[in-house]
């Protein structure tokens, strides 16, 4: 009969359920009797074969052991999902005791810190910060600074060259005629120009791709000792107040008179060591004053104005306040060197 058929499926299931270790053992004993093709689903379907009479209370049996089976999957499937749980956190044991995991909290890199550095002292100073493409023609980075074709400084920026005309900039100087172009006949201009330039060279001082800080005053009555005095304000500023620098002649195409400015050794004070060969001395930058034909070239009468200039390669003035000794280490990513600073 029909009904002994219900209640013997009732008490397998019970069975079944009970035995099930897992939530896939129990989805087996689900699909065989509640699936589409399973006992309980089947004996519904077959109702018609029922006396009329009967089917009604044989319906109500089978639509009770089901829900019954439902309820007894259901509490038996938290049953081993609990157990599973504990065993897996037991599996998985946590010490909560022991210090947390810290993340490792990043920083800048030494050479956007020194960048940082030197605009914040010379905007402290009243520069202002003015920027040019890396992408430049012949004539802004060479024939506007005094240096025309055949010119022999030319060899010692070995320049990367995308046509005859157009070239990745040896230094940021050409942003000096660009700043005056822009704002000529308007004085004063006090400038400083960071960026990236390039030059065909790499070893432990130098690199094919560097970063420089070009710095411009212009104005009426501008002298060589307003040059002196506002790098010695910088030095000091930048590298403590105890730094000297001294001024050595030099030659550039774009100023003249030109200098070599040195520092005070930063190791040494100025004693005499390893870092500065015993001359207690460290050269940081070049400068001068404005060449009078890069003033027309810029817009500006050179009888009516003057001004300074100067530019210094931000790697090494890193290198010189944190004592990195090779100039490639800023370029390697090594997280050993990276996190010192």
């Amino acid at each position: 009969m029909m009904k002994d058929e219900l209640l013997n499926a009732l008490e397998c299931a019970k069975a079944q359920i009970r035995a099930s270790r897992s939530s896939a053992e129990l989805k087996e004993v689900r699909v065989k009797f509640l699936g589409k093709k399973g006992v309980i689903t089947q004996a519904l379907r077959s109702l018609g074969q029922v006396p009329p009479d009967e089917r009604p209370a044989m319906g109500r049996l089978a639509n009770d052991i089901r829900e019954s089976i439902e309820s007894l999957v259901e509490s038996r499937e938290n049953e081993i999902k609990k157990a599973e749980t504990e065993a897996r956190l037991k599996r998985e044991a946590v010490d909560i005791t022991l210090p947390g995991a810290v993340p490792e909290v990043g920083r800048k890199h030494l050479i956007t810190r020194t960048f940082e550095e030197i605009e914040r002292v010379f905007s402290n100073m009243g520069y202002q910060l003015a920027e040019g493409p890396e992408i430049e023609t012949d004539w802004y980075n060479f024939v506007a600074l005094n240096m025309p074709k055949d010119h022999p400084a030319r060899d010692m920026q070995a320049s990367f060259y995308v046509t005859e005309d157009i070239l990745l900039r040896t230094h940021t100087s050409p942003v000096q005629i660009r700043t005056m172009q822009r704002m000529a006949p308007n004085l004063p201009i006090r400038i400083i120009a960071p960026g990236r330039v390039y030059r065909r060279d790499d070893d432990a001082t130098h690199s094919p791709m560097f970063h420089q800080v070009e710095g411009l005053v212009v104005d009426r009555g501008i002298t060589f000792g307003d040059l002196k005095g506002a790098l010695l304000a910088f030095a000091r500023e930048f590298f403590g107040e105890e730094t000297e620098i001294r001024l050595r002649p030099s030659y550039f195409p774009f100023t003249e008179p030109s200098a070599e400015v040195d520092i005070s050794c930063t190791m040494c004070r100025g004693c005499g060591c390893r870092v500065c060969k015993g001359t207690g001395w460290l050269e940081i930058l070049g400068s001068g004053m404005v060449h009078p034909e890069v003033l027309r070239h810029g817009g500006y009468d050179p009888e009516e104005v003057s001004g300074f200039a100067f530019g210094m390669g931000v790697e090494r003035i890193a290198m010189l306040k944190y004592g990195v000794d090779d100039l490639r280490l800023f370029f390697q990513n090594d997280k050993r060197f990276l996190e010192q600073f």
